[in-house]
């Protein structure tokens, strides 16, 4: 496989994996994600169609741009969970009330009152002192500079 070629397979696998694993504990493991939470979805939401273009586009200009934009896209969720990170570790404040948002049913005041009350300063899970929110950076960021360095890479 050529540098190019890992690079598209990272810019897909990553954002689907880490969407996969965030999703997964919540509907399944039955952690509820704050608000922050949430923004760190939309970029790796972003980047898979991104990745997409640059695996059917792959020949040429165009395929190496939407590579570059998927890149972007999941390092801006990794500086999203830098922040986050952040706020839970008591760095700084958070910009946001941090609440969980509530269903649609249809009840509006039942949708509130069914809803747990997520803060985004405490996390709900961690792993050596790591929580979601910083595994998130941490992988996000380092496969964005991964999938740089691939595409810089000169191909044999």
């Amino acid at each position: 496989m050529t540098a190019l070629g890992l690079a598209r397979t990272l810019a897909l696998a990553v954002p689907v994996a880490l969407l996969a694993g965030a999703l997964g504990s919540e509907h399944l493991g039955g952690l509820y994600p704050c608000e922050m939470c949430h923004w760190q979805r939309w970029p790796h939401y972003a980047a898979v169609p991104l990745a997409l273009l640059a695996i059917v586009l792959r020949n040429g200009g165009a395929g190496t741009f939407f590579l570059w934009l998927s890149a972007l896209a999941i390092f801006v969720s990794g500086a999203i969970g830098v922040f986050h990170a952040g706020v839970e570790y008591g760095f700084w404040e958070g910009i946001t009330g941090c609440a969980a948002i509530p269903a649609n049913s249809g009840d509006f005041l039942a949708d509130i009152a069914s809803t747990p009350i997520i803060a985004c300063d405490r996390p709900q899970w961690t792993l050596f002192g790591i929580s979601l929110a910083g595994f998130n950076a941490i992988i996000s960021i380092g496969a964005a500079m991964v999938i740089g360095w691939l595409i810089r890479k000169p191909i044999p």
